[in-house]
């Protein structure tokens, strides 16, 4: 075999490159540990190196080749996974001072599924704290950066996911996305982000931010990639009761499907936005045409309720945070600010250990969970989150896929919106009716932006959405315009030591 460079191979070929011996796991590691070395000063996309763990699965992977076992899907890539995932031996802290020094005595499904298919886990990758950010800034540990632009952010919740892949410092990474923390790092760092429909990957091990509107995916170079680790990562799970019990499609072979006469949805009055970027609108208009020139039909249809979303998600992700937090108190597990009451414990345990973010997050949703602001708030929004679903269900009466921009906007300047909480969570403009409604999503590089004098190239993105468990669908839609485009194949100049 001719020499290759290693870092640059998708998930599918380093697999198939160990099975058949032409490269060895551990020489895959090395060479994806070096790029990360190189890049890590300042991509910062790693909480945690694992790396004697990472060494001693790529060492099981070579030795069980050698022994005539079958290798799984996975055998031998090099993943990274963000630091909600909960790792054995591993250190899982959620981006968060609260959880320093918790070492979890098990894995959770993801990391498990991911191992029994041979992945070697390089680390935890960096995070907002709780998943609750779209920047990865609303964090006490150092921020991950976008590599095509150190300035800049790459994107949250999952952005230390996003930049690792972007970057090479892992072949694929695992993300959660709560209401657009996949897509959008995703968008930003100009890779493929898929967010499966709610329970069709398993939530344990996963630590909850939003239990009605959280779930598990992947980001990778390309939509194959993406679909080969969903087929590792989908199914029934006991442990998760909100898991569903659905037969798994064969997801790969999916992006090899071109549905005749493909109806691509799109909502016009959503690209109305005073924030929409004009290079995003130039760069869907384009998308728009890919998909047309392959076959595909172009409809419009109407949500009536989606300029309702962004609130709505903010009323109930809130609620679901302000419960769901409430374990973090310095007795079970995690970091303790000792005191001589327990009431004393848990309020410096708090105030320490939880960022400004997650405390204003924790603080509204108790207040809309108030028994005197119950009904006008979080029942409400229970009805408008009911409305927005049928929306979409109107909508896939009239296409199979809805398509629009990721983001209104390229990744900003760090530091540029952390002021001003509200212009922050306007960026998950686009992405947050696919978890308030259950739907499967993708995100899919679609060009960069023109370099000026105020703002370098960067990445933009197109997303597709599709009905619950439509992934076949969304997959091979997906496919059809990555075929017919090179957007996927760009890389970004970032800096190495």
């Amino acid at each position: 075999m001719e020499p290759v460079d290693i870092v640059a191979l998708t998930v599918r070929e380093l697999a198939t490159h160990v099975r058949d011996g032409s490269l060895r796991a551990t020489d895959v590691l090395a060479a994806f540990e070096s790029r990360a070395d190189a890049t890590e000063p300042a991509v910062q996309a790693y909480l945690v190196r694992a790396r004697s763990q990472a060494a001693a699965a790529a060492e099981a992977v070579d030795a069980a080749r050698a022994q005539g076992r079958t290798l799984g899907p996975l055998g031998g890539v090099p993943l990274g996974l963000k630091d909600i995932f909960v790792t054995e031996g591993l250190s899982t802290r959620c981006g968060s001072r609260i959880l320093e020094g918790w070492i979890p005595p098990y894995d959770g499904t993801h990391a498990k599924r991911l191992r029994d298919a041979g992945a070697v886990i390089m680390g935890k990758l960096a995070m907002d704290e709780f998943a609750m950010g779209s920047s990865s800034e609303n964090t006490p540990y150092p921020a991950a950066k976008n590599p095509w632009a150190i300035d800049h952010v790459p994107g949250g919740s999952s952005g230390g996911s996003a930049a690792a892949v972007a970057a090479g410092s892992c072949a694929a990474s695992l993300g959660s996305d709560t209401g657009g923390s996949i897509r959008q790092p995703a968008s930003f760092c100009g890779v493929v982000g898929l967010k499966p429909s709610y329970g069709r990957v398993s939530r344990h091990g996963m630590i909850a931010f939003a239990s009605s509107l959280d779930q598990a995916g992947p980001l990778t170079r390309d939509v194959r990639d993406a679909a080969t680790l969903l087929q590792v990562l989908a199914g029934p799970d006991p442990h998760d009761a909100t898991c569903l019990d659905a037969p798994v499609p064969d997801y790969v072979q999916a992006c090899d499907l071109r549905p005749k006469g493909l109806r691509v949805g799109v909502h016009r009055e959503a690209l109305v936005h005073d924030g929409l970027d004009p290079a995003v609108a130039r760069a869907f208009e384009q998308a728009l045409e890919v998909w047309r020139d392959a076959g595909a039909t172009l409809v419009d249809i109407e949500l009536p309720h989606a300029r309702h979303a962004v609130a709505t998600y903010y009323v109930l992700c809130t609620a679901e945070a302000a419960s769901n937090l409430a374990r973090y108190d310095g007795i079970r597990y995690g970091h303790r600010e000792a005191r001589s009451s327990l009431r004393e414990t848990y309020e410096a345990t708090r105030e320490v250990g939880l960022s400004a973010e997650v405390k204003r997050r924790i603080l509204l949703g108790t207040f809309v969970l108030r028994k005197d602001s119950y009904a006008a708030y979080y029942g409400q929004a229970q009805k408008v989150r009911r409305l927005i679903t049928q929306d979409y269900e109107a909508a896939f009466g009239r296409c199979d896929v809805l398509a629009s921009p990721t983001s209104p906007v390229p990744g900003f300047r760090c530091g540029e919106r952390n002021h001003d909480p509200l212009t922050m969570y306007l960026s998950d403009v686009f992405t947050i009716g696919a978890n308030l409604a259950g739907l499967a999503g993708i995100s899919l590089p679609a060009g960069l932006s023109p370099a000026t004098a105020e703002r370098p190239a960067l990445p933009i993105g197109v997303q597709l959405l599709a009905p619950s468990l439509a992934e076949p669908t969304l997959l091979a839609a997906a496919s059809m315009f990555e075929d017919a485009t090179t957007h996927h194949q760009l890389r970004p100049p970032v800096e190495v030591a």
